[in-house]
Formats: C-alpha cells, structure tokens, sequence
C-alpha cells in the first residue's frame, strides 16, 4: 500500500471526500514530524510508539577497500509496535 491507496481507504472508511482524506492523512504524517523533529514521541494506543533514538558514534569497514572509518553518532527515527497491532499480526 502506498500514500494514495492509504488516502483512498480513509476515504472510503470515513465517508469523506479524498480532497479531505488527503488532507486528513498530510495533518497526521505532519503533526508526526513535527514532533519527532524536536526530540519528541507520538504514542498511539495500541498502534505503536514513533520516537528518536541516538545512535552512538562506531567503527566500520569500508567493503570497497576494508579500510577501517569513523561512523558519526547521529539521530535515528523509531517505532515500536503496540499490543493491538502485534496481536493483529500474528
């Protein structure tokens, strides 16, 4: 599924028009971001956790030439599946 069949079934699901289903779907993706961008979480109950993690500075190896380099600690953005959608899964 992609970002237009995901606005086509909110759509259908909430007997809107897709004008506002897209523009439903553009809020929550946005309101996730802005959240996640300043170090926040978004928790959904149930659904899942979206959050950052810090990722700490490592060594790895160039595959090309097997040189050793200096991998930067950097920000990365998670999720966590929550209990309903882990239950759905299996």
């Amino acid at each position: 599924m992609n970002k237009t069949d995901l606005i086509s079934i909110v759509s259908a699901k909430a007997e809107i028009s897709k004008t506002v289903g897209k523009k439903t779907v553009n809020a929550l993706f946005d309101a996730i971001y802005e959240e996640i961008e300043k170090g926040g979480k978004v928790s959904v109950l149930g659904f899942g956790t979206f959050y950052v993690a810090q990722k700490a500075a490592r060594k790895g190896i160039n595959p090309a030439t097997k040189a050793v380099i200096q991998i930067p600690a950097r920000k990365v953005a998670k999720f966590k599946a929550g209990t309903e959608l882990l239950r759905r899964v299996k």
